[in-house]
């Protein structure tokens, strides 16, 4: 295979992709799409269609996009050696190629000439809806600018392609680079059994210790440090584990201040170019919220209803903590946090969120998601035989052991709609966090085509199998896989007949949705019964559990809606008013944007913004846009009361979500898909409602 990189093959031949090939495949795919691209730049005033413009453009990069996607995926979830240099190597050139499309005066003159053309008058909505979204992308990019300001954007666009790429890689390596190895049993004391199991196995695995001399090692992966933090009586080793984190982004060559700063001066300058006052104006133009300010209202508005709940979380916790400790009330370390949440959770609840583990197994989470979106959304999933490193007649490549692979099918037609990859376990090298992408977009049959089915995948780091045992997962887990499993359904169940305008290419906004709503299910009790199963017995979780469950639901959730929304305005912040703070340490600035966002700490913490991938692990990535999960939050719980009154499970409920909001993607305006399932606009009161707020 030549340019394996480039294969159109629908299972992807995984074993192939090696470094070697990089720069010769993705230099291959700039070639075939630079034909394309000239193709489109000569065409004659005269002759210009649908055909040989925006359909043209559509396709012209389709090579080069599965190449360089395929490389970033792999670049995100391996540590082949020498993979990241190749893609570093390349960078700069696909950066400064993908900028040049929208700058190209010749390719904007012939585009603009058929949308001005009576043919373009006789187009079909869609098609028109295509046209009027794609010279929306070109003048958003800086189509209409002079030639100087041009040149310009395509320096910062490549710029920031590389400083971003910086970043999350410095995130990952200063995360890789930490370890605590305990050699003394007794400092683990208030662990669950589990935890200290896969500390000790990851010992071994890492040439620590023995069977009859043990020791236990810790990462600073969520499923290794998160449970020390909450359940560990021994406050050093929850100290240790937090300076730790604190590590990420901000150790010796790893230090992401720098690159913090450059940002964010890059991201204003190309806004100022664009025309735009900052860079949250230029990002939400169009976006549901249209403005930063508008964005900002929106953040404000709910701070002020969560704020007394806020509050109220703070004192209350601080009393009892000079309750158990029989000392005068203060304010707590930033490592005693979450394990005194969890103490007091315990005591008023009497509820223990570990005790759900063994009721969460990964596969029985999997298969019942599985068996709840096909009765719903009118599908059928199956899993097919995987294979890694090597060919295996009837099995699918995957690119690590750890990897699963899915077939999903429609119930009515038996048609293939699309295949997906789940990675759901931290290793080295593997970025942190969760999240699902897509590898290839398809299109329904039409024109007499057979349908060209969707691939997707979706990763996370989720508690690993221990022993003999199954991955256990605790239920924030099982929430995380609903969510990247609600972004996999919009994309493979999108029915758009343009590729541009399906799935997920709807305003970021909205784009949260699908995700968020599928976390739902995870508390009912209709549904949890259906994968909620003890991983040795079968049976469901207790009566007694559940209510115990559902009760501490929304235990200090004004502290938790408080530190999202405060993420959400450290973002708009720091890209409305980034002047203002130039000089500023980056905690400093934390402190003073997020005044009445933040829980007062005995001892600072290290800035966010070091590890914040979401805002600066991409030329745009989250940037101006992190408050869209409290957005689309707003969105959820208001379209999930369509179900509630319904019926959970209701097949024609579902069936209409399907329809009205997964499969039309960007086909028309976001909130007409919300009127199209609601029947009405969204409100605000059933998210209040569902965090016990009002």
């Amino acid at each position: 295979m030549s340019n394996p990189f480039l294969s159109d093959d629908y299972h992807i031949r995984w074993s192939t992709l090696t470094p070697e090939h990089v720069e010769n495949d993705i230099k291959q795919g700039i070639k075939l799409a630079e034909e394309r691209l000239e193709a489109i730049r000569s065409l004659d005033p005269a002759e210009v269609t649908l055909e040989n413009t925006f359909l043209a453009l559509e396709g012209a990069t389709e090579e080069l996009s599965r190449g360089w996607g395929r490389l970033n995926h792999l670049d995100s979830v391996s540590d082949i050696d020498g993979l990241r240099d190749a893609l570093n190597k390349m960078l700069p050139e696909v950066s400064a190629f993908y900028s040049s499309i929208s700058l190209d005066a010749k390719i904007w003159a012939s585009l603009k000439a058929f949308r001005d053309s009576d043919a373009a008058m006789s187009l079909s909505d869609l098609e028109k809806r295509f046209v009027k979204e794609t010279c929306a992308d070109f003048v958003a990019s800086g189509a209409d600018l002079p030639d100087d300001k041009k040149a310009r954007v395509a320096e910062i666009d490549a710029e920031l392609s590389a400083i971003t790429q910086k970043f999350s890689e410095n995130v990952v390596d200063s995360t890789d680079d930490w370890e605590l190895v305990v050699d003394d049993e007794s400092r683990l004391a208030g662990l669950p059994d589990m935890v200290k199991e896969g500390a000790k196995q990851n010992a071994l695995e890492k040439g620590n210790g023995s069977e009859d001399d043990p020791k236990w090692r810790f990462t600073l992966q969520y499923p290794s440090m998160g449970p020390v933090m909450q359940f560990a009586d021994d406050d050093s080793l929850r100290k240790e584990i937090w300076e730790g984190m604190g590590q990420i982004g901000k150790k010796g060559d790893w230090d992401n201040k720098d690159l913090i700063w450059k940002i964010l001066e890059l991201r204003q300058e190309k806004a100022e170019l664009l025309g735009k006052k900052n860079f949250p104006d230029m990002i939400l133009e169009h976006r549901m919220a249209k403005t930063g300010q508008a964005a900002i209202d929106f953040t404000e508005k709910l701070h002020a209803m969560v704020e007394p709940h806020f509050l109220k979380d703070q004192e209350e916790l601080k009393q009892y903590v000079a309750d158990k400790t029989n000392s005068d009330v203060r304010l707590l370390e930033p490592w005693e946090t979450a394990y005194w949440v969890e103490k007091r959770r315990q005591e008023e609840y009497d509820f223990d969120s570990e005790l759900l583990r063994p009721y969460f197994s990964v596969d029985n989470v999997m298969s019942g998601m599985f068996e709840i979106t096909s009765k719903i959304f009118g599908i059928k999933i199956e899993q097919r035989e995987t294979v890694f490193g090597e060919d295996k007649d009837g099995a699918v490549q995957v690119w690590h052991e750890d990897c699963l692979y899915y077939d999903i099918f429609d119930e009515e037609s038996g048609e293939l709609l699309g295949s997906f990859y789940a990675d759901w376990h931290p290793r080295q090298g593997k970025r942190g966090g969760a999240w699902m992408n897509t590898l290839h977009t398809g299109l329904p049959a039409m024109n007499g085509k057979e349908r060209d089915p969707h691939v997707g995948l979706m990763v996370g780091n989720m508690t690993k199998p221990v022993g003999d045992e199954p991955a256990l997962l605790d239920h924030r887990e099982v929430e995380t896989i609903f969510h990247e499993f609600g972004h996999l359904l919009h994309h493979l169940l999108g029915a758009a007949e343009i590729k541009s305008l399906s799935g997920m290419n709807v305003p970021w906004d909205f784009v949260e949705l699908p995700s968020q709503i599928m976390e739902n299910f995870c508390w009912e009790r209709e549904t949890l019964d259906l994968f909620a199963k003890h991983y040795e017995s079968g049976e469901v979780i207790p009566v007694e559990l559940f209510d115990k469950m559902i009760a501490a639901r929304n235990y200090m959730k004004g502290t938790h809606e408080m530190r999202q929304l405060g993420m959400g305005m450290l973002d708009l912040e720091i890209h409305m008013h980034g002047d203002k703070y130039k000089g500023m340490e980056l905690r400093d600035m934390e402190n003073k944007i997020l005044e009445k966002y933040k829980t007062e700490q005995a001892t600072e913490s290290s800035s966010v913004l070091r590890k914040f991938s979401h805002l600066f692990s991409g030329a745009v990535a989250y940037a101006s846009g992190y408050y869209s999960y409290k957005w689309a939050e707003v969105l959820d719980a208001d379209a999930f009361t369509r179900f509630k009154k319904e019926g959970v499970l209701n097949a024609e409920t579902g069936r209409s979500f399907r329809k009205e909001i997964l499969a039309a993607g960007n086909t028309r305006p976001a909130d007409e898909s919300y009127r199209e399932f609601m029947g009405r606009d969204p409100e605000l009161s059933p998210l209040l409602e569902r965090a016990g707020l009002v």
